[in-house]
């Protein structure tokens, strides 16, 4: 790449392949796997985290399905801004890349904080938030040094995180029991559907951010297409695995909590008083086939953190370009639109995402930042699919090199269940939270804040040049 010159649009490099975008894709979200999704036990039980497990893969298949056509026509950094820009204009495009930023802020902290929790379990000493900051802070400074380097390191974390997820699978499979999957599998009723459903998006949270390394990939229109779906497929099937295996050798309370935190009342688990669930489910249900002097256990838990880090460093990549996508088009500062002449990186944005995410570790705790960040993805999955049928009638002629098939039938899918999900957390977090604002008051006051700048600071600009080019034109 030239070194960018003033006035001239700053781009990125296309040095990403279908295998490195397939890294990418379950990088983001491989950490889902790993920890997150069993803090939707407590409030849902087995029975209420599977329904809401089986309804968000059903949207976020609808979803990907849909949201592949409009990365394959229009290979952008921005992914649902540039796509929202074009189909729902200017305010749409910018609340739109607004939830974008939102999910894609605030779920690496969270992960971090995952980060530091499996650190301090081994080394005690260690002090888990400052290990988060550290944490951020190389895996920053990874994506700063390049973007094939990043892309690279991904693909090989990625590749020993799945490896390890299936020797996870074969060690606890043959200790599924049917009882151990539906004993106290509803200890909220129905109703425990609804608190579940965030902490089932973890599962697949960010995996579209696949489409924000489009404008990277050396053939967008046939490399995106291979690696998000072959992504998906991925994430369903381990997804699906990691949820049976660890709740069916010994019942979801013991992948919640420490079994020094449970006892025995009326032959039902109960947490003692004051006990908090933990970020580690894998390590607890392999202790129950295997005890802890054993050498797959201490293998698996010694390299227990691999899903972690290729979710912090992906979701650190994807973030970077969503902030750079919306400084280089002009709505937030122009420095987050600024490019690194020699590494090539987004190194504004990746900055300033680095900032707000420390700051987050000590403001925030794990189950806010994955509902906040919940919310925001489903809000971006709700607008993306707008665009997506605006779109088919703003510009026809569009060059598409991938339909999604049944149109329109599986954006409206994925939007419907989108909405539901969205309501749902909305009406669910309203009341949880600490003495200042409930997690929905949080997410909606970040919006609103997003908003006021909109409208002080952008509303009144001109257009920039490049908004409502064809990808193609830029």
């Amino acid at each position: 790449m030239k070194n960018q010159t003033a006035g001239e649009t700053p781009h990125l490099q296309k040095t990403l392949g279908p295998w490195m975008l397939w890294g990418l894709g379950v990088g983001y979200v491989i950490s889902g796997e790993y920890f997150g999704w069993n803090l939707g036990l407590p409030v849902g039980g087995t029975g209420g985290l599977m329904v809401a497990f089986a309804l968000v893969t059903v949207m976020y298949i609808a979803f990907v399905l849909s949201y592949t056509e409009l990365a394959c026509a229009i290979p952008r950094a921005g992914g649902g801004f540039v796509y929202a820009l074009r189909g729902l204009g200017r305010f749409g495009g910018f609340l739109t890349g607004v939830a974008q930023l939102l999910e894609f802020v605030f779920a690496p902290p969270a992960i971090a904080m995952a980060l530091g929790a499996y650190a301090a379990t081994n080394w005690p000493q260690l002090d888990a938030r400052m290990v988060a900051v550290l944490s951020m802070t190389m895996f920053t400074a990874l994506n700063l040094w390049g973007v094939k380097q990043t892309a690279v390191f991904e693909l090989i974390i990625t590749v020993l995180a799945v490896g390890e997820l299936l020797l996870f699978l074969g060690i606890t499979a043959p200790h599924v029991r049917l009882e151990n999957l539906t004993h106290n599998a509803w200890p909220a009723g129905w109703w425990g559907i609804i608190p579940a459903l965030p902490f089932a998006v973890w599962f697949y949270l960010a995996i579209e951010g696949v489409a924000n390394a489009a404008e990277e990939a050396r053939r967008p229109q046939r490399d995106v297409l291979l690696g998000f779906g072959s992504a998906l497929a991925t994430l369903v099937i381990l997804a699906g695995g990691v949820l049976i295996c660890a709740v069916g050798v010994g019942g979801w309370e013991k992948v919640v909590w420490s079994p020094d935190d449970l006892h025995m009342v009326n032959n039902q688990l109960i947490p003692i008083t004051g006990a908090s669930p933990v970020d580690k489910p894998l390590p607890l249900a392999l202790g129950q086939v295997l005890s802890q002097n054993h050498p797959l256990f201490q293998l698996l838990i010694g390299v227990g953190g691999l899903g972690l880090i290729c979710s912090l460093n992906g979701i650190l990549f994807a973030a970077g370009r969503a902030v750079f996508e919306m400084g280089r088009a002009g709505y937030l500062p122009g420095f987050l639109g600024r490019i690194h002449s020699q590494s090539s990186a987004p190194w504004g944005a990746l900055m300033t995402n680095w900032a707000i995410g420390c700051l987050s570790i000590y403001l925030l705790d794990t189950g806010a930042l994955i509902t906040i960040s919940a919310m925001a993805a489903v809000l971006l999955y709700v607008l993306s699919m707008e665009s997506l049928v605006r779109l088919r009638r703003l510009e026809p002629t569009l060059e598409r090199p991938y339909k999604v098939p049944f149109y329109p039938l599986l954006p409206r899918v994925a939007q419907f269940l989108s909405s539901f999900v969205l309501i749902a957390m909305l009406w669910e977090n309203s009341g949880r939270g600490d003495n200042w604002l409930s997690i929905t008051e949080k997410f909606l006051l970040c919006l609103g804040i997003a908003i006021a700048y909109y409208l002080l600071f952008v509303a009144g600009r001109s257009s920039a040049t490049h908004e409502t080019q064809p990808a193609s034109a830029l």
